[in-house]
């Protein structure tokens, strides 16, 4: 195949990956996904129409003609990846980090990019509330307001080095342990009751600590079961659930040990009638420093070693058993099952989402995280699912933990496995 975009020949070298095509011919049209097209080094832009010579998938039908063609076209990830680069340590990583807590977030309305800009990313662009199929530099924003009410200075640019950009308002980005439920999941008198009492308790079932002086009660999600190299069994789920976000402040010298190691683990939750006495299952054994000082975190992670091995079980609630690891993909779909919205089933739209959210120890970034869409307009988490097993639908093999959720938009952010489990040093068990 053979194809000219505004005079550039593309055919030699290269490769540009086509996410939808659509030929409109003689009033017929054709619709092709992903196809990979060989090009050239030059940068390939959206036109209204091109020459094409291309095999419509008939033997012997090649069409060879003037076409009026609407492409949706994903530029050269290696591009996109140093545009969003370049934005990301302008607008996110060169900001200094603010000890805010997040609902005086809330309560504050700012333009400027350094302000409003909690989120960028590698995503699908959206045209008129629908997506395009085009590969953007997404900007994630509190609030989105007409370009005719913001100073010409606060406007983001609608291209970075000739690749488009798109802006998405999702409020604040919150960790998802606590606050009020938004949405619920996949319900029936069949679903197990991840709030319960579960022994051996299972993944998906609601588990937490016991806050110091008692002015709250909190829940979050029992992930997976993992290991170490002696075989110790361990709870995995977020820092935000089993540690208390444990972490180093944005001056890089005062510590935050809310919880120190040792401290027990109940299932379920307190906040779910987890009972102090009683319901102690593990001891937090080992958290990921939370760091507002840094700008490359990779994790919201912790383990909390098991009291006793027969009181756990390896399958996720109403999933069953995690299938392995392996590596989340753009359109991938997944699913969950966690303490709130139980069972859910999402699209993974971007793998490296750089995002500011906010913790006891300050604004904390997080680099090349997994953003996760739910499907049919549902949302796929909500407060009290952190620490969720994200897992690939088709396989069961285990691709993020649940970290974060935006308060305006259906997305949920993840840590990739990988790097949970290489940080912590444990294997699945």
């Amino acid at each position: 195949m053979t194809w000219r975009v505004g005079g550039v020949n593309t055919s030699a070298g290269g490769i540009i990956s086509i996410q939808k095509l659509i030929l409109i011919f003689r009033n017929e049209s054709y619709t092709f996904s992903k196809v990979h097209i060989s090009r050239g080094t030059e940068t390939a832009f959206l036109m209204p129409s091109l020459e094409l010579g291309i095999e419509i998938g008939k033997e012997g039908c090649t069409v060879k003609d003037q076409l009026e063609v609407f492409l949706a076209v994903s530029h050269r990830i290696s591009d996109l990846r140093h545009a969003k680069e370049e934005m990301s340590s302008k607008l996110l990583r060169g900001r200094t980090s603010r000890t805010i807590g997040a609902f005086a977030l809330r309560a504050a309305k700012p333009t400027a990019p350094h302000q409003n800009v909690i989120g960028i990313g590698i995503d699908e662009k959206y045209v008129s509330g629908a997506p395009s199929g085009i590969l953007a530099i997404k900007f994630l924003v509190r609030s989105k307001l007409p370009e005719g009410v913001l100073p010409k200075r606060d406007i983001l640019p609608k291209t970075v080095g000739g690749l488009p950009t798109d802006i998405e308002e999702v409020g604040i980005i919150l960790p998802a342990a606590r606050g009020k439920s938004r949405g619920r999941g996949l319900h029936s008198a069949s679903m197990p009751n991840p709030r319960a009492r579960w022994r051996p308790a299972q993944p998906g079932s609601s588990i937490g600590f016991r806050e110091p002086s008692d002015s709250f009660q909190m829940a979050g999600t029992f992930g997976a079961l993992v290991q170490d190299s002696t075989g110790n069994l361990f709870i995995l789920s977020n820092n935000h659930v089993l540690a208390y976000e444990n972490g180093i402040e944005a001056d890089g010298e005062t510590r935050r040990d809310a919880l120190p190691a040792g401290a027990a683990i109940f299932q379920p939750g307190l906040l779910d009638g987890g009972r102090p006495r009683h319901d102690r299952i593990a001891k937090l054994s080992k958290w990921i420093d939370l760091r507002a000082d840094r700008s490359d975190n990779k994790a919201d992670a912790a383990i909390a070693v098991v009291d006793d091995p027969n009181q756990v079980s390896k399958p996720v609630l109403f999933i069953g058993p995690i299938q392995g690891v392996t590596d989340a993909t753009r359109d991938m779909t997944v699913h969950k099952f966690g303490r709130t919205t139980s069972y859910t089933a999402g699209r993974v739209s971007s793998v490296e989402f750089d995002v500011s959210v906010p913790y006891e120890v300050g604004e904390v970034i997080f680099q090349d995280q997994i953003a996760v869409r739910g499907l049919d307009g549902r949302s796929f988490s909500d407060s009290g699912d952190s620490g969720s097993a994200i897992m690939e639908r088709a396989t069961n093999e285990m691709v993020g933990l649940l970290f974060a959720g935006a308060t305006g938009a259906n997305l949920t952010f993840a840590n990739h496995i990988r790097d949970v489990l290489s940080l912590l040093k444990v294997k699945l068990a």
